[in-house]
C-alpha cells in the first residue's frame, strides 16, 4: 500500500531542483516518467508469487491531466476516482463512475452481461452529464421525452451507487450492506431497462440490492 505516491513525485521534483535540472511541464522533474516507471516496475508478479499494489494518488487541483497523476495512471490496472461533486450530493462512496477505469472490464473477462450493463450505465450517466447545461438554463420541460427518461434513470443510478457502510453504522444509524456482484448487475439491469422508472429516487438512496429499493418505496408510500 502506497500513501501517497504524489509524495514520491514531489520528492523527485525537489531533488531535481537541487541538482539544477531544467524542469518540465508544470515544474515537474524531466525524468518523471522514468522515475515512476522504475518504481512501478518493482511491483511485479513472478512465477513464485504475486504482488497487488493499492496506491493513493493525490490529484492537484482535481486535475486528472496533471503530469503526476496522469503518469501514475498509465501503470495501474484500475483507478477509483473520488469526486467532490458527488460527495456534495451526499452520495457515498463518492466514486465517479465515469472517471474511474478498469482494464479488466472486458466481456471475455467479466462476462457479457456484466460488460453490457456497465457500458449501458456509463452511457446513460455520460448523456446525463451532457444534458446538465440545458437543464440548468432551460429546465427539464425543454427536454425531449427520451432525454427526460435518460435524466430520471441516471439520477436513480447515481443514488443506487450509494452504499451504507458497516463502519459508518454508528454514525448514520443505517446497517451496512454487502451486495454480491450478480445482485448489483441485476439491479442496474432493471434500472437500464426502465423497470424501475415508477419508483421514487429516494428509494434508491443508501440501500443494498434492487429488492430493497422496492421495500423502501413501499415504506415511503405508507409515510
Amino acid at each position: 500500500f502506497i500513501d501517497n505516491i504524489f509524495r514520491f513525485v514531489q520528492a523527485g521534483s525537489e531533488v531535481s531542483t537541487l541538482l539544477g535540472r531544467m524542469p518540465s511541464a508544470v515544474g515537474y522533474q524531466p525524468t518523471l516518467a522514468t522515475d515512476m516507471g522504475t518504481l512501478q516496475e518493482r511491483i511485479a508478479s513472478t512465477s513464485s508469487g504475486s504482488v497487488t499494489s493499492v496506491q493513493a494518488v493525490y490529484v492537484p487541483a482535481d486535475d486528472l491531466t496533471d503530469p503526476a497523476p496522469a503518469t501514475t495512471f498509465t501503470h495501474l490496472d484500475a483507478t477509483t476516482v473520488l469526486s467532490r461533486k458527488i460527495a456534495e450530493q451526499g452520495i457515498y462512496p463518492a466514486v465517479d463512475p465515469l472517471e474511474s477505469t478498469s482494464r479488466i472490464l472486458e466481456a471475455d473477462i467479466v462476462g457479457e452481461e456484466h460488460y453490457q450493463v456497465a457500458r449501458s450505465v456509463q452511457e446513460t450517466l455520460q448523456k446525463y452529464n451532457e444534458l446538465q447545461d440545458i437543464i440548468a438554463i432551460l429546465g427539464m420541460d425543454e427536454l425531449s421525452d427520451e432525454d427526460k427518461k435518460i435524466v430520471l434513470r441516471a439520477r436513480r443510478m447515481q443514488r443506487f451507487l450509494s452504499q451504507p457502510f458497516h463502519v459508518a453504522e454508528k454514525f448514520s444509524g443505517v446497517p451496512g450492506r454487502y451486495v454480491p456482484r450478480e445482485e448489483t448487475i441485476r439491479g442496474f439491469r432493471e434500472i437500464v431497462d426502465g423497470k424501475m422508472d415508477d419508483y421514487p429516487e429516494a428509494a434508491f438512496f443508501n440501500v443494498g440490492g434492487i429488492d430493497e429499493v422496492r421495500e423502501k418505496a413501499e415504506k415511503l408510500k405508507e409515510e
